[in-house]
C-alpha cells in the first residue's frame, strides 16, 4: 500500500512539473511583454498588447513606463533612467 502511494505521489509530481514546463516562464512573458511595449511605442500603438496577458500590474506598470522613457529618450546605454537626459529634453526647443 505505502509503495502505491509512493509511486503515485512521485507520478503525480512528475506530470505536475511537465505541465508547469510546457508554457513560458514568467521572466519569459515579461520579457515578451517588454519587447511589445517598445515595438508599439515606435509604431504609434496604444493598448496592451497580447503578450502583456499574464504579467502581473504592478510589474506591466513598470515596464510600460520604462517603454515610455527609453521612447522619450530618457534612457541611457543601459536602458537605466538618466534624469540628465531628461531634463536636456524639458529644455530643448521644439
Amino acid at each position: 500500500m505505502t509503495r502505491t502511494l509512493t509511486t503515485a505521489a512521485v507520478l503525480l509530481a512528475g506530470l505536475a512539473v511537465a505541465g508547469c514546463s510546457a508554457g513560458p516562464s514568467y521572466n519569459e512573458t515579461v520579457e515578451n511583454c517588454r519587447a511589445a511595449l517598445v515595438k508599439q511605442y515606435r509604431e504609434g500603438g496604444k493598448g496592451k498588447p497580447t503578450e502583456c496577458d499574464g504579467v502581473k500590474q504592478d510589474d506591466y506598470d513598470v515596464l510600460v513606463l520604462n517603454a515610455a522613457m527609453g521612447h522619450l529618450g530618457w534612457t541611457d546605454s543601459d536602458g537605466d533612467f538618466d534624469e540628465n537626459k531628461m531634463l536636456d529634453s524639458a529644455t530643448e526647443e521644439p
